[in-house]
């Protein structure tokens, strides 16, 4: 099991890398706002003074983090679709943002099964549209594409891939951000190297508190444990690089801030967490019932069904030599935060409080 923090004395301070003065009076584009990672991340950058443009469709869960941290009163909202150009270059003229994050994207394997053709459409046109809005819009100075671990050629080894390794992700998803990766390189090399600095960011699979989507494990959990139901897990032996939403979007804001200041950081990162943080799914539950406190078990129910992959790991340390980033939480503590948060919610606290909380914690 996890120890809890990463030692002080391995980490440098998060103030020390990032400068969290940088992002105050910026203006950020942000896509995919409305989501998960989106609305955490919309958190963070107002946090830190920054002035957030946001641009995603409606999100099809009943219950959005976006709404319940009240979002839209502090940001610009617009309600928008990738796959519309001319809108997208549109919202992009008119705010003339200095930062552009691209997190918008169809991101459920299994849903991609089902849907293919849409989910190529969001995320392989989606990332061609957007790429195309930052070329008409001179003021952009750093645009990060936002994609997935899963891009790369999946041969189920024992070491974690690297940023020079093929991309060929398996299942629609998967392949359509390898397709994203693609699209972003060629817009890249053909049009905005000069312009601006444009990198990828490779994460893997992210917890916290306020996720609420289908076919996710932590959300299967707490969704369980709050009806008081034993957890059924689909695949409990695979492994997986699990981390919590804010390792991520603090390598996000690293790699914008520094390209921003130096176009020659701008490349291709892998972002996950250290190598005892790569856990099989079963464990993880197991971790998240130990911490929920309750009498509900796990119980292990192998299916049939679309190929998923059942180990993945990166190598992340291009991310970790180039800006001495290092992920600062284990997978224990991340567990415990969202533990922590569902508890706040469900008692009726100001989640988004919560939030700012484990945000001031996290850059401790």
């Amino acid at each position: 099991m996890g120890t809890g923090k990463c030692s002080m004395e391995k980490m440098v301070r998060i103030k020390d890398i990032l400068d969290l003065s940088f992002f105050k009076g910026k203006k950020v584009f942000l896509t995919g706002h409305t989501g998960f990672k989106g609305s955490w991340l919309s958190v963070f950058l107002l946090k830190l003074g920054a002035k957030v443009i946001g641009y995603s469709t409606c999100s099809k869960t009943e219950t959005r983090l976006f709404d319940l941290c009240s979002l839209e009163d502090d940001i610009i909202h617009i309600k928008g679709d990738v796959r519309d150009l001319n809108h997208l270059v549109s919202s992009l003229n008119e705010h003339q943002p200095d930062i552009v994050i691209h997190m918008a994207a169809q991101p459920i394997v299994r849903e991609s099964y089902s849907d293919p053709v849409g989910t190529y459409a969001t995320n392989v046109m989606g990332t061609v549209n957007i790429c195309e809005a930052v070329r008409q819009t001179p003021s952009v100075k750093s645009f990060l594409n936002v994609t997935t671990d899963k891009v790369y050629d999946n041969k189920e080894w024992e070491w974690g891939y690297r940023e020079i390794d093929p991309l060929d992700g398996y299942d629609p998803y998967s392949n359509s951000k390898s397709c994203s990766e693609l699209v972003t390189h060629s817009y890249k090399k053909s049009f905005l190297e000069k312009q601006v600095a444009v990198s990828t960011a490779r994460a893997g699979n992210v917890i916290g508190g306020g996720d609420f989507a289908a076919d996710r494990i932590i959300p299967d959990c707490v969704r369980s444990a709050l009806k008081h139901e034993d957890i059924t897990v689909r695949n409990p032996f695979s492994t997986r690089p699990y981390q919590h939403v804010l390792e991520p979007l603090y390598a996000y804001l690293l790699i914008v801030q520094k390209q921003f200041n130096n176009p020659s950081y701008a490349s291709w990162y892998n972002v996950g967490p250290n190598d005892a943080d790569c856990w099989k799914t079963g464990d993880l539950v197991d971790l998240f019932i130990k911490h929920w406190g309750s009498d509900i078990k796990r119980v292990d129910k192998c299916v049939d069904g679309p190929h998923e992959a059942n180990f993945l790991k990166l190598d992340c340390s291009k991310l970790k030599t180039t800006f001495g980033w290092s992920p600062r939480w284990d997978l224990e503590t991340a567990v415990i935060k969202v533990v922590e948060w569902t508890r706040a919610w469900t008692a009726g606290e100001d989640v988004r409080q919560v939030m700012v909380r484990q945000i001031d914690e996290f850059l401790e």
